[in-house]
C-alpha cells in the first residue's frame, strides 16, 4: 500500500523539486545607472533675441528597427538638454527656434560566422545607426527668418553577439 503511495506521490514530488530548482537558477541582472547628460560645461552660446524656444518635429515610430525610443538617454532628449544648457537668449527681440528633425536610431542584424569557424568566433551581431539633424533659426517679431544654421551627423556602433543587456546599454549611451 506504502509503495503504491509513493509512486503516484514521487511524480508530483519531484515536479515540485524541480521547479523550485528552476526558480533557483533565476538570475536578476542588475540595471545600470547612466549619468544624466549634460551641456553646461561647453558654455553657453549667446543670441541676440529675447527668447530661445526648441521644437521637435521628430517622432520615434516606437517600432523596430527603430530602437532609439529604449535608450537609457533618448537622442531627442540629448538635442533638447543640448539646446536648453547651451542656447541663451541675450537680446530683446525676436526668436531662436531650435528645430530637432531627425534623432533616430536603427538596428541591424549583421551576418554572423556559420558552421565549425562561427563557434569559436564572437561576431558583431547587430549596428545601430544614429543619426541627428536640427535647424537654428532667428526669427524677427514679424515672424520673418533673419537667417539659419542646420546640422546633420551620423554615427554607427556595433555590438558583439555575446553582449549583455548592460553590454548594449553602454553601447547606446556612448553613440548617444
Amino acid at each position: 500500500m506504502k509503495t503504491k503511495m509513493i509512486k503516484r506521490l514521487l511524480p508530483a514530488f519531484l515536479a515540485v523539486v524541480f521547479g523550485f530548482s528552476l526558480m533557483a537558477c533565476e538570475a536578476t541582472v542588475p540595471s545600470r545607472t547612466f549619468p544624466e547628460l549634460t551641456y553646461r560645461h561647453l558654455g553657453q552660446i549667446e543670441l541676440q533675441v529675447g527668447n530661445v524656444e526648441t521644437v521637435s518635429s521628430y517622432k520615434s515610430p516606437l517600432a523596430a528597427p527603430n530602437v532609439d525610443h529604449l535608450f537609457p538617454t533618448p537622442p531627442v532628449d540629448a538635442l533638447d538638454s543640448w539646446s536648453a544648457d547651451r542656447l541663451m537668449a541675450s537680446g530683446t527681440e525676436g526668436i531662436a527656434r531650435f528645430t530637432i528633425l531627425d534623432a533616430s536610431v536603427r538596428e541591424t542584424s549583421l551576418e554572423k560566422q556559420k558552421g565549425l569557424k562561427g563557434a569559436f568566433t564572437k561576431d558583431q551581431s547587430e549596428r545601430y545607426d544614429g543619426a541627428l539633424e536640427a535647424t537654428l533659426e532667428i526669427i524677427d517679431n514679424n515672424g520673418g527668418s533673419k537667417g539659419f544654421a542646420s546640422a546633420k551627423v551620423s554615427r554607427s556602433i556595433s555590438v558583439r553577439e555575446d553582449a549583455t543587456v548592460n553590454d548594449r546599454e553602454q553601447a547606446w549611451f556612448d553613440l548617444t
